[in-house]
């Protein structure tokens, strides 16, 4: 039981991100145990979709019961399965146990298992297995003697989506070694018969099957043939007249050497076309973020050049912090135009943010030096804009009124927890006028923005060393 976390995690984590599929065949619970000491631990607990758990509680970080555990000592002793032969009562359920050791894809003779997987079948509330329960059944174990000599999960490829990814329950079919059908489940079969094959399934090619059916229009991904014969792990969407059918397939190995394979299937016309409307949307509401971007920028054009026309030195003071807040607004809507996220990066905002000081610092004939620690995180569209406005005023006010004429510094630090962001905003200028915080308009748009728009507080101080601080407390 020498296995490092580090050594058994990746295939750990592979194995179980795909053994829903194995408790579904197996009708049964599947519980993963590690090595902890001279013991065993529930690491994981799957349960299966279409029968009765056995496990009405969670028993993850659990020991194993004495019986138990003396059948996964033996499957790791042995390093192979071990089939319980006598049923067992768990909280008056009579079930039946059995393990699996779980070997990593390089194993070797002397390779000790990372793992040993439980199959709990609840016997008390089985009935006689029927055509489908038997190949279900079947299946399941091959997936599980799979598992223990390191053949499965295979790494996968394929174009379809992950939503909609079809499920034993969906559909299933299983290939022989030459890819013609042995069973196929009533789901699968209702699939197929929607797209145009007429009769069984059952001991025809499935690649001549589905190759002579008329397809749609969409692109046939070049690993189908993979999916049809059974000979790779793809997944990929099908499209034919009216109907899209999400394809995957597992092939089946006995000693290494494929013998067959699974290919589920499953309906999901109505999931890729709600998928495409939403990718419609989603481009819809770039071109817009886009289109805003740019009309701002042009509104901030139209004031730098009324700015650089105007002859009182007001004035021009107006204009320029108008076009700056403008200029705000737009680095939120062009953040928003490159990604379908509604939340963003504020700190790719705030950088853009801090750009501008240089020509803040020109105009009030300052030279000024930004420093920025820390993180904003992500926030949503709504948040990023009024902190943005803030942020670019409290920066903007530093240099112009806290530095004035000379140099120095503005430093900004943000502290993202999961409930709060604080945000400093510092100079090392005059600091503030008597003590007192000023009642200009920025100061006024500062203060309603945060206390309004973000519900947050903020206080500003004159540090004993000189300057101005600000400290900005946002819920988030």
């Amino acid at each position: 039981m020498g296995v490092k976390d580090e050594e058994r995690s990746p295939w750990i984590g592979a194995v179980l991100a795909d053994w829903q599929l194995v408790a579904d065949l197996a009708f049964s619970d599947l519980v993963l145990w590690v090595p902890n000491r001279n013991t065993f631990q529930a690491f994981a607990h799957a349960r299966p979709a279409a029968a009765a758990t056995l496990f009405y509680r969670d028993i993850t970080g659990n020991a194993p019961r004495s019986d138990w555990a003396k059948q996964i000592g033996r499957a790791w002793e042995s390093k192979g399965p071990v089939i319980g032969e006598e049923l067992e009562k768990y909280e008056g359920s009579a079930s039946r146990v059995a393990a699996y050791p779980v070997f990593a894809p390089d194993r070797t003779d002397s390779a000790e298992p990372i793992a040993v997987i439980t199959r709990h079948t609840n016997i008390g509330e089985s009935r006689l297995p029927n055509k489908l329960q038997l190949n279900f059944i079947d299946i399941g174990e091959e997936l599980l003697e799979m598992i223990s000599e390191g053949c499965f999960p295979a790494s996968e490829s394929g174009t379809a989506p992950k939503r909609g990814t079809p499920r034993a329950n969906d559909g299933l079919i299983r290939l022989d070694a030459a890819g013609r059908v042995l069973f196929a489940s009533p789901g699968a079969l209702s699939v197929f018969n929607a797209a145009g094959v007429e009769g069984e399934l059952e001991g025809r090619l499935l690649s001549e099957t589905v190759n002579a059916l008329p397809a749609g229009l969409g692109q046939v991904d070049e690993g189908l043939p993979l999916i049809l014969t059974g000979k790779g792990a793809w997944r990929s969407d099908v499209e034919f007249d009216r109907l899209t059918i999400a394809m995957r397939s597992v092939p089946l190995m006995k000693n290494k050497l494929r013998n067959g394979a699974i290919v589920l299937c499953r309906d999901v016309t109505q999931l890729r076309v709600r998928d495409r409307e939403l990718i419609t949307k989603d481009a819809t509401i770039r071109e817009i973020h886009h289109r805003v971007k740019n009309n701002l920028q042009t509104v901030a054009s139209l004031l730098r050049l009324q700015s650089r026309q105007a002859s009182s030195d007001e004035v021009k003071e107006s204009l320029g912090q108008a076009m700056r807040r403008v200029s705000a607004i737009a680095l939120v809507h062009d953040v928003l135009s490159e990604g379908v996220e509604q939340d963003v990066s504020f700190d790719q905002i705030f950088n853009r943010i801090l750009a501008l000081v240089p020509e803040t610092a020109v105009a009030s004939h300052a030279t000024v030096t930004t420093e920025f620690e820390g993180s904003f995180g992500e926030l949503t569209a709504e948040r990023s804009t009024p902190l943005a406005l803030v942020l670019t005023e409290l920066v903007s006010n530093g240099v112009e009124h806290g530095l004035g004429d000379g140099s120095g510094t503005i430093s900004v630090v943000a502290q993202r927890s999961p409930k709060l962001l604080r945000v400093q905003v510092e100079d090392d200028g005059v600091g503030l006028p008597e003590g007192k915080v000023g009642s200009g308009l920025g100061t006024q748009i500062v203060r309603t923005l945060v206390e309004s728009e973000l519900r947050g507080k903020i206080n500003w101080t004159s540090p004993i060393r000189g300057g101005t601080r600000v400290v900005l407390e946002i819920p988030v």
